[in-house]
């Protein structure tokens, strides 16, 4: 089941093509990393996904709803975190929650009641009589993140979360999202800390107006730099580049000062003869170790990609 699906979605501010032609399916429970620069359309799609603003071309579902004909629905459905939250500084925290969720439409005792649940649960119950202007950005957010959950939404949109959050406020916020996929919500992210994607996506999509690839970390890492060892040599690494490159199994070869970083076919079978060929040629071998590129590295290749495409 599909928690959001959008077929040739797009949008157009006079002759500016925000998003064009999105074709998207994430499923029900997952958190969805999105990445893309400044101005890529990203707030664009959550907005239209949102039912906030009209596509001008295209359709998509949100939990079932379709975002035009069933715009009501969908905006009951979700709940949304923007990049710079709104609350009252001069409320209490519980106030706070209690005013956005009688506007949500919750009854009096309701509104209190899940306020009363989320402060527990985002360990900010013992400041629920403080005023939110004396909270640290940190606090802050987990009250907004709360405040887009009062309404039991199943599907999440969550712009930045973490963005200029200390460490320790920052691993809190994640704590948070990994605590509501564990509930069963589906969780859109939208994040320039590829790291923090990398730990919590189930599924990375990378978008500069189009949708450039869908996948998860895994398969995007393996589809663009396959299966690679990290070779830490006792010396120089860069005179046996040309030794490494003649193996048939090899496919790249990158030096760095002690290390050679090896593309393989097949490590488990080839990694043998790799070690057996550097030894033979008196190469003193400290050790042998799998090489996973970093998230950055494969979204940066993904964007390089497209704009030799598109050039």
């Amino acid at each position: 089941m599909y928690a959001i699906e959008c077929h040739r979605l797009g949008r157009q501010f006079d002759t500016l093509v925000a998003v064009a032609d999105l074709d998207l399916a994430i499923p029900a429970g997952a958190i969805f990393g999105f990445l893309g620069p400044n101005g890529a359309g990203k707030t664009t799609t959550v907005r239209m996904l949102c039912a906030l603003i009209a596509p001008s071309s295209g359709s998509a579902r949100v939990a079932g709803y379709d975002v035009q004909s069933q715009a009501a629905h969908v905006r009951a459905t979700v709940g949304i975190l923007t990049e710079t939250p709104g609350l009252y500084d001069s409320l209490t925290a519980l106030e706070n929650l209690i005013f956005f969720g009688r506007l949500y439409g919750l009854t009096a005792d309701r509104a209190a009641e899940r306020a009363a649940h989320y402060l527990r649960l985002f360990e900010l119950w013992e400041r629920r009589n403080d005023p939110v202007g004396g909270f640290s950005k940190g606090m802050r957010q987990k009250l907004a993140i709360a405040r887009a959950l009062l309404h039991d939404p199943t599907i999440v949109f969550l712009d930045e979360p973490t963005a200029g959050l200390d460490p320790a406020a920052a691993r809190a916020v994640r704590h948070v999202i990994k605590t509501l996929r564990a509930d069963g919500r589906t969780i859109f992210l939208t994040t320039h800390n590829l790291a923090e994607a990398d730990e919590l996506c189930d599924l990375i999509g990378v978008f500069r107006t189009r949708l450039i690839s869908l996948d998860t970390p895994t398969n995007l890492r393996a589809r663009l730099f396959g299966q690679s060892a990290r070779i830490v040599l006792a010396g120089p690494a860069a005179p046996l580049v040309p030794l490494v490159q003649q193996l048939p199994f090899v496919s790249e070869v990158v030096a760095e000062e002690r290390a050679l970083l090896v593309r393989l076919t097949d490590p488990e079978r080839n990694n043998p003869t790799l070690v057996r060929a550097l030894v033979a040629t008196g190469a003193d071998i400290c050790y042998l170790e799998p090489f996973t590129p970093s998230l950055e590295a494969v979204y940066l290749e993904l964007l390089h990609d497209e704009s030799a495409v598109a050039a």
